[in-house]
């Protein structure tokens, strides 16, 4: 067998692994005494919790009526003044804690809350629960981001409704346009409306890190003042920290990453890049029969530094599960890889799989494989990689390639059988003529990347080898030359921080 490099591959830091893998799953475990006391309270506490929460919601809704009536939600909307403004922080936000407090929940307040003249926009984070809601009530009922349907709902609509919130509609193509105006506008009335309170990690987590966050409450450029939500002991009690402020008005996502690492800093967790995106990718992942998690690629970081799009991923996430469809737990073998390609393991086949396998564990996940094909495959995939793999096989010269021609390279290169190379052989021929054109050839490379970068890492192999022989004596620094050379023009993670 010949020799095969051996080399350390570089690994480009900000693609590692993150500090948390899944910031989306909370598997509570409760001991059989945990079990018992919440039974034995339940039978108590939650008969009184409930009749006590209904006799609050039954003072707070007339309430909430009487500060809405009549009081438009959309156009030429102006913020609540007089005695409207008067029983929304006074009236609602007393009623407010009293149904926080039947349910249990004791607030203790850190640090002060300033102005919407100083600060017009709340960062709230993590974002974990529903019952985060109560950062609303002792904030002073500021405004709020809320979807139309959340206004419909019985009840509770209709305190919503108090809050004057900035309204999103899915069923607006410009929602989105429109909401970002209306933050912007009422974070530069200088005062004259409500602070707006926003979450900006978009979804919930389990509090294990800070998510990457959207850029909405910070694309005015106007001063964001941070707020902590804790959840420290066993009972939910809620504890929020209102912590300094740093201002980058010209980069709203500049803005944001710093204000979440002030925030993680405070909280002394760690922050990723993962995204909403990631769930989705979690519920595609399981659609497809894998485990939820291996959908799992911090969307952020992946998509700006591989220039990839959500359609993008899921495509790829499409290609994973055909390959790893046979194995458990979502990650790829190399005899599984071997298998997908329909080759042997062989020199070559190690070598690529190694550039894959980026934590060298001996398997590949889907962040893994997708950052190996966006970075290593696709751009060996060009055309003159492809013709220059075309005309080796096409050995007479006459634009196509017959099934003995194909066998006999992939036999002598990779060590192929020819009942290995038989189904391969009638994939790429498309339309069952018997031989293979550069169409055909061409159009099989561009949805299986894989087969380019295996072909010209086989050439390395080759070019490394008859180096070797050639200057035996200088085997081990040539062969540390070759490596990086090879490193630095075709298998490095070549994207920029």
């Amino acid at each position: 067998m010949p020799p095969q490099r051996v080399f350390a591959l570089p690994r480009q830091q900000s693609l590692l692994l993150p500090a948390v893998i899944n910031p989306f799953v909370q598997d509570t475990k409760l001991t059989k005494a945990a079990i018992l006391k919440c039974v034995l309270l339940g039978i108590f506490l939650v008969p009184v919790r409930a009749i006590l929460a209904s006799l609050v919601l039954m003072v707070t809704w007339p309430v909430a009526v009487i500060i809405t009536f009549k009081y438009p939600l959309k156009g030429a909307v102006e913020p609540m003044t007089g005695w409207r403004r008067f029983l929304c922080q006074n009236v609602m936000a007393a009623l407010g804690r009293a149904y926080y407090f039947c349910m249990g929940f004791r607030v203790v307040v850190k640090g002060k809350q300033v102005g919407s003249s100083e600060a017009p926009i709340l960062a709230v984070a993590p974002h974990s629960t529903f019952f985060d809601g109560i950062v609303c009530i002792v904030a002073g009922l500021p405004s709020t981001v809320s979807r139309v349907e959340n206004l419909a709902t019985p009840i509770f609509g209709r305190f919503v409704r108090c809050l004057q919130p900035v309204l999103v509609s899915r069923k607006d193509p410009d929602s989105r346009k429109n909401t970002i105006q209306e933050i912007d506008s009422r974070a530069k009335s200088g005062g004259h409306w409500p602070q707006v309170l926003i979450f900006p990690e978009g979804t919930c987590t389990n509090r294990s890190c800070l998510i990457t966050f959207k850029q909405g409450a910070f694309i005015p450029g106007v001063p964001v003042q941070p707020v902590l939500m804790r959840y420290p002991n066993k009972l939910d009690t809620v504890t929020w920290t209102w912590q300094g402020f740093k201002e980058e008005k010209k980069s709203p996502a500049l803005f944001a990453s710093r204000v979440r690492d002030t925030m993680a800093q405070a909280l002394g967790v760690p922050v990723t890049d993962h995204t909403y995106e990631d769930c989705r990718l979690m519920i595609s992942a399981g659609e497809l029969t894998l485990p939820m998690e291996a959908g799992l690629v911090e969307f952020t970081k992946i998509s700006r530094k591989l220039n990839l799009k959500w359609d993008n991923l899921r495509k790829e996430l499409e290609g994973f599960a055909a390959m790893a469809n046979s194995c458990k737990g979502g990650r790829i073998t190399i005899e599984e890889f071997a298998r997908f390609l329909k080759l042997p393991v062989n020199p070559a086949l190690e070598e690529l799989f190694a550039l894959f396998d980026r934590n060298g564990d001996g398997t590949i996940d889907f962040r893994e494989y997708v950052i190996g094909v966006t970075i290593l495959c696709r751009p060996a995939n060009t055309e003159d990689v492809l013709r220059m793999a075309f005309q080796l096989f096409d050995v007479d010269d006459d634009e196509k390639i017959t099934r003995e021609e194909f066998t006999a390279l992939l036999r002598s290169a990779l060590g192929v059988s020819d009942l290995n190379m038989s189904k391969l052989f009638k994939d790429i021929d498309a339309d069952g003529s018997g031989f293979i054109t550069f169409s055909e050839f061409q159009a099989f490379a561009t949805t299986h990347p894989e087969y380019a970068k295996l072909f010209t890492t086989y050439l390395e192999l080759q070019r490394y080898q008859a180096i070797q022989e050639a200057t035996p004596g200088d085997l081990e620094l040539t062969g540390q030359t070759i490596s990086e050379e090879n490193l630095e023009d075709s298998t490095s993670d070549k994207k920029d921080d």
